[in-house]
């Protein structure tokens, strides 16, 4: 009866109970060629772990639109291009200030950088580093943002 019973909880009741993925947009920051190329992170502002910038769509902007205006929000990045598909995406548990955590899906949109402003909406929240796409996957936390680090 046990083995009865989870397998109806597993085949029907918890995916029909449980929420879709929430959906944000995500600038892979970069800039160089070749072996010279580097990627721009930035810290969150709640925990300070490393990231990259992103957000929810924004309503009237394309998604790779909306993660360009993150670029500049969080990392200072502008007059640059953003990939009009997205080159991957990634999941994470996104923690809600009463403690519960939601899943969103991440698209991810290469931006070539081609300008870098001091002065930004968050320069004051957050730090932000240049590094290679090993040091990268290194840094951040989510295994789907790593593997995409180290397929570049």
């Amino acid at each position: 009866m046990n083995v009865a019973l989870q397998s109806v909880w597993t085949g029907f009741l918890a995916p029909l109970l449980q929420r879709p993925k929430r959906l944000q947009v995500a600038a892979l920051c970069h800039r160089g060629e070749g072996k010279s190329r580097e990627y721009l992170l930035v810290t969150s502002r709640d925990t300070g772990r490393w990231i990259i910038p992103k957000g929810w769509p924004i309503r009237g902007l394309k998604s790779n639109e909306a993660a360009l205006q993150e670029a500049w929000e969080e990392a200072g990045v502008r007059n640059s291009k953003a990939t009009k598909e997205p080159i991957g995406s990634y999941s994470y548990r996104k923690r809600q200030s009463s403690g519960w955590e939601i899943p969103v899906e991440t698209l991810v949109y290469a931006v070539a950088v081609e300008d870098l402003s001091e002065d930004f909406p968050e320069a004051h929240e957050r730090t932000r580093r240049w590094v290679t796409a090993d040091k990268a996957a290194e840094m951040v936390n989510e295994p789907e943002l790593k593997s995409i680090f180290r397929s570049r």
